[in-house]
């Protein structure tokens, strides 16, 4: 089959021919007709994110396609069966072998194409923000005044709202019944996030956003801040994000295009008697506890209705073919782009 091999770095991609994948026990094989463009991708192209131990090598997490082989043990998936898939890597390629419980129907009123752009974001967003954070489940874990109606709706804040990511969590934070503030680069993206339902969209070129939220939430009982922040920046963010939080509050940390390292203040985070969470999807096991298929299954059971109601949209900003993924790489890293970016295979 024909793959994106890399060397060093985004510019060095290049198409060429290697082995087919044999999908395992579990597994099924899946014709790629597309593939996202992640910034893990674009990290792991610089030699700074490599996959799990036993994943392929080729850049991709995500894919949509047709099932062309299935595994000994799959049940309940046949050859032919239109899906999108969740991967640990190998979406920038003709083929790619998936554990079962990764795959996911097409969502109703989506095409096949622009299925690529949900199961990384989705899975994402749902894992971290629902099944960690606890929205919408009426009980924010290890604390039960989230689920107390009568304290009113959560109030989160989304880092990078314009992204793929950030476009699809104000989304379904909305569908769930949360106030929404984001952060976004410039007035067109700022823009963008309140046609998305951000109750409050700031710029981070003209405002310092705990300024922002604390305005924003200052005639809330519960306190000045947000009950639950997600987090693509990580270091460079973490003090204004602490002094974001309301008493009770959790930040999720999902990425760290600012940092790797920061100091924290607990002296500012006990008195909020609040938590700080980092977590990674990639690395996450395929079964048990906090596995990948139980997060696809949860995104299938909520947010494929979610979709097919028209309460989430796809948000896929250009689709480009899949031997010029440098060139969508490079648009990813520019950070022009608003929304997912596509491969497509012919």
């Amino acid at each position: 089959m024909k793959a994106i091999e890399y060397r060093n770095g985004p510019d060095s991609l290049r198409l060429t021919e290697v082995d087919d994948p044999i999908p395992g026990p579990g597994e099924v094989l899946v014709d790629v007709a597309a593939t996202a463009v992640n910034r893990a991708d674009l990290l792991q192209s610089k030699g700074h994110y490599p996959p799990p131990p036993g994943a392929s090598e080729i850049l991709g997490l995500e894919c949509s396609g047709r099932i062309s082989a299935v595994g000994e043990g799959v049940e309940g998936l046949a050859v032919g069966d239109e899906v999108c898939a969740l991967l640990a890597g190998g979406g920038y390629a003709e083929k790619v072998a998936v554990p079962a419980g990764q795959v996911m129907p097409v969502p109703v009123g989506v095409s096949l194409h622009e299925a690529a752009s949900l199961p990384e974001v989705a899975c994402t967003v749902w894992s971290n923000l629902v099944m960690t954070g606890g929205l919408g489940r009426g009980v924010l874990t290890p604390n039960a005044r989230w689920g107390d109606s009568e304290l009113g709706a959560p109030r989160v804040l989304i880092h990078g709202g314009a992204g793929g990511i950030g476009s699809h969590a104000i989304q379904v934070c909305r569908a769930l019944g949360a106030r929404v503030a984001t952060t976004a680069g410039g007035p067109e993206k700022v823009r963008k996030c309140r046609e998305l339902g951000a109750d409050l969209a700031i710029d981070y070129r003209e405002d310092e956003f705990p300024d922002r939220v604390r305005e924003w939430t200052a005639d809330d009982e519960r306190g000045r801040g947000v009950d639950l922040i997600l987090d693509v920046m990580g270091a460079k963010y973490l003090e204004p994000n602490i002094a974001s939080l309301a008493p009770d509050g959790r930040l999720i940390v999902i990425g760290m295009q600012g940092g790797v390292k920061g100091e924290l203040n607990l002296g500012a985070l006990l008195p909020r008697r609040a938590g700080v969470l980092a977590t990674n999807l990639r690395a996450r096991p395929v079964d048990g506890p906090g596995g990948k298929t139980g997060i696809c299954r949860e995104v299938v059971d909520h947010v494929w209705p979610m979709i097919a109601a028209g309460d989430v949209t796809t948000r896929v900003s250009r689709e480009i073919p899949l031997e010029r993924a440098a060139e969508a790489l490079g648009l990813l890293e520019s950070g022009e782009s608003h929304g997912k970016i596509l491969l497509t295979v012919d």
